[in-house]
């Protein structure tokens, strides 16, 4: 079974019991400001997990192209990879536990072919005034996974959520395949990492609400998320011990392997993984920079290139390693890969190229920091000294030692690890500041903020022209972020122009109404909408009174009277012509 022919037989299984296939969402998640990339197949649908109607209905099915960047230093062992595919299905406000159970069970038996006897499951043990869940563990016992492969665990194992502080959330089963492996001890059991036990689904039962006391309400509308790993999968039914000797790696290894000199599997994992991850973010937008979504694909790519360089693959030949990808791997599946082909190799090019420079600065500035050492006669580099390499010249410690090697030089460890994670505790409790907010909030300023994004939007395009489309936005109940394609700086002028339109429709306490209707109509209608690949048969389309329409998730406010005053506190450059405003409301 090929990663396609898997992927439909999860779709066309869930389709015969009454689920509408919705399409993946961009890697990059509209309006959410816990996250920079789509980790999981849920963001997008989190309105409707909410109680928001969706166009398609209440049992959806799809797969989603997902990107989770805190597992980066475990990329190159057999199961960890930056971007994957979620197979998914939900229920919203529909079935709950019993049918999601038994439809998991049918799945993996009758149409996958899975030895049931290998599977193991898992259920939330309880905690406080949660009851442990032997509803879920009994409808397994029901479905034929016998009493003595049900394993009840933790928060840690078998909780979801909430994704913020507050927000739906829920106990979750979660589906396991034996190895086949030695266990590593007579307690071994599926929470253990040994490796005997391979998570393969995970079925959330979201049914609680956690409120801003921390108190766990039971929610209005239950529902079911579900997501299983595709590389996982197929890989086990390829019969691997990894997903990186699957179908959808073995091509690029193969090219890797003959190019470098210096083979070295570790190494070519990380390329094969690091490139596959950068071409899906570069299709749907990001550039390489130095915040966000651009710093990711920067460290991804540079940190690709430097396992190039560790096994004596020429970095000139990375346009080789992108089209034997696109090529041999993804084209069947993603055929966007195709299509965008030459803008994903220049900006990848682009990118080591300035990497090299980087490389070459850095060289020059160890160059001088050794002849500095040895000058005052020691063979020592202060810790210091390599932080400032990594820092301000982003030159990686690993070159640093290879260099001070190669120069009968050492380095401070201790004190270069000392700098390096004060650096990481700074940057992460920006992080933490920055994505507080939650996937829930829905709150009334927030909603604000959304309805502003459509004035604004429409405002550009009134001032600069219909080129100022869309590029993305970011709100959390503070302020709006909002990114637009302009080639150039806007001035004063420009900027006051924009806010006076913006808030003369606020003044005018437009009213805003939303309606469902199928995607072309949505377009003979004139609504504008942004990716319009991710959209599904259905969509809703806001329109602000006479001013705006646009293909939108919501949610919105129901008069923009009441918004505030609209003000732009900065216009900044984002990436080679994307620019980015920052704005709030003011009461």
């Amino acid at each position: 079974m090929t990663a396609f022919e898997l992927r439909r037989k999860y779709i066309e299984f869930f389709k015969e019991h009454g689920h509408k296939e919705i399409p993946s969402s961009p890697v990059v998640p509209e309006n959410d400001p816990t996250v920079l990339f789509t980790t999981a197949g849920m963001h997008p649908l989190v309105p409707y997990l909410l109680g928001e109607p969706h166009p398609e209905g209440k049992r959806l099915t799809d797969y989603q192209k997902c990107i989770r960047t805190g597992d980066i230093e475990d990329v190159g062992d057999n199961s960890h990879l930056t971007f994957f595919e979620m197979l998914g299905n939900w229920s919203l406000g529909d079935y709950f536990k019993d049918e999601s159970i038994h439809m998991s069970y049918e799945l993996l038996d009758k149409v996958l072919g899975f030895d049931m006897n290998k599977i193991s499951v898992t259920c939330f043990e309880g905690e406080g005034d949660i009851p442990r869940d032997d509803e879920a563990a009994s409808y397994w016992v029901d479905a034929g996974i016998p009493k003595e492969r049900i394993y009840f665990l933790g928060r840690k194992h078998n909780w979801w959520g909430p994704a913020g502080e507050t927000g739906p959330c829920g106990p979750d089963t979660e589906i396991f395949y034996d190895t086949g492996k030695e266990p590593c001890s007579p307690n071994c059991d599926p929470s253990c990492s040994c490796g005997k036990y391979l998570e393969i689904w995970n079925n959330v039962f979201m049914q609680y609400n956690k409120t801003k006391e921390g108190k766990y309400e039971p929610l209005k509308q239950k529902n079911v998320d579900t997501g299983m790993g595709l590389e996982r999968v197929i890989g086990l039914l390829e019969g691997k011990n990894s997903v990186y000797e699957t179908e959808l790696f073995e091509a690029e290894i193969s090219k890797i392997k003959e190019l470098s000199k210096v083979y070295n599997e570790q190494s070519a994992r990380i390329i094969a993984d690091h490139l596959r991850t950068s071409i899906f973010m570069i299709i749907d937008g990001v550039r390489p920079s130095n915040v966000d979504q651009g710093y990711i694909l920067r460290r991804l790519l540079r940190r690709a290139i430097r396992h190039m360089r560790k096994i004596e693959l020429d970095a000139n030949l990375v346009n080789i390693l992108v089209e034997t990808f696109i090529d041999k791997a993804l084209y069947e599946m993603y055929p966007e890969t195709t299509k965008n082909k030459e803008t994903i190799i220049e900006v990848i090019v682009q990118e080591k190229d300035k990497f090299i420079k980087t490389l070459e600065n850095g060289e020059k500035e160890f160059n001088k920091n050794a002849q500095k050492a040895k000058e005052e006669g020691t063979n020592k580099l202060s810790g210091e000294v390599v932080f400032r390499l990594y820092d301000t010249f982003g030159f990686p410690p690993e070159m640093t030692l290879e260099l001070a090697n190669e120069n009968g030089l050492t380095f401070d460890m201790e004190e270069f690890n000392k700098l390096f994670k004060e650096h990481q505790d700074k940057s992460r409790a920006g992080a933490e500041q920055k994505f507080k907010g939650g996937l829930a909030d829905h709150s009334e300023q927030t909603t604000a903020y959304h309805t502003a994004t459509h004035l604004l939007h429409k405002a550009l395009q009134i001032v600069l022209g219909p080129h100022a489309t869309q590029k993305g936005s970011n709100l959390t109940a503070e302020r709006l972020r909002f990114d637009f394609a302009n080639p150039a700086k806007l001035t004063p002028e420009e900027l006051k122009k924009v806010e006076d339109i913006v808030n003369e429709q606020i003044q005018r306490d437009l009213k805003v109404t939303c309606e469902e209707m199928s995607l072309d109509e949505a377009r003979e209608s004139g609504a504008t909408g942004l990716f319009e690949n991710k959209y599904g048969e259905k969509v809703k389309v806001y329109t602000i009174g006479d001013f705006s329409k646009e293909i939108c998730g919501g949610p919105h406010v129901e008069h923009t009277g009441d918004m505030g005053h609209f003000k732009i506190i900065k216009e900044e450059a984002v990436s080679s012509g994307i620019r980015r405003i920052k704005a709030i409301l003011e009461k």
